[in-house]
């Protein structure tokens, strides 16, 4: 029987930090390595990290959660999830803002499975309903935007003059790559861009 603590964190866009869930995490003792960080949609059919961790789990392990929409935002999702997770894994599941759906406290109670049952539909209702919520109000509010005449998305960056000379210098050789990234004072992969627009648009 394993008995490795695991945590999962998801974060639903690379905008949310993850940082108050993984203090949380490691505040109860567990291992950074053993932390799976997922920035993913809990209705995206992908989760690379997540699916990577179920199969890593074996019987006996432990899995923090802080809430069970981490698992899925939708209903039969959470619920398909937890039974693979807890029956057919065998895993103990720590949910820390419902501990009375901690796996390892029923003891073979009729009454305490009863109740647990009972509560992970209501929550796993709610999960999905919040989700739909979200959806709904975004669709609202992109069909207001787009009523009102706004453009939709990220600003197109404007690239400076002085910056795509920097970057024509460096395509020509006649600065490195650590000297243009000085000069612009940008990352590299805002660089790369910038190398790739001036790219596209020389004969």
């Amino acid at each position: 029987m394993a008995n490795t603590v695991y945590a999962l964190i998801r974060v639903s866009t690379e905008e949310q930090n993850e940082a108050r869930q993984v203090i949380r995490m490691t505040n109860l003792g567990i291992l950074k390595r053993n932390i799976v960080i997922e920035k993913e949609s809990g209705k995206s059919t992908v989760r690379a990290k997540y699916h990577k961790l179920v199969r890593k789990l074996q019987s006996g392990d432990t899995l923090y959660l802080e809430n069970i929409d981490r698992l899925s935002r939708d209903y039969d999702g959470i619920l398909s999830q937890w039974r693979k997770l807890t029956v057919h894994k065998g895993i103990t599941i720590k949910v820390l803002d419902t501990p009375m759906l901690d796996t390892d406290q029923t003891d073979d109670n009729l009454l305490m499975r009863f109740i647990q049952d009972i509560l992970l539909h209501i929550l796993a209702f709610q999960a999905e309903s919040e989700w739909q919520k979200i959806k709904y109000r975004q669709a609202q509010g992109i069909a207001v935007a787009k009523a009102s005449g706004k453009k939709l998305g990220r600003p197109k960056t404007v690239r400076t003059e002085e910056e795509m000379k920097i970057a024509k210098q460096y395509l020509n050789r006649e600065i490195d790559f650590d000297t243009a990234l000085a000069l612009l004072g940008i990352k590299k992969s805002a660089f790369y861009n910038l190398l790739q627009v001036v790219s596209n648009r020389q004969p």
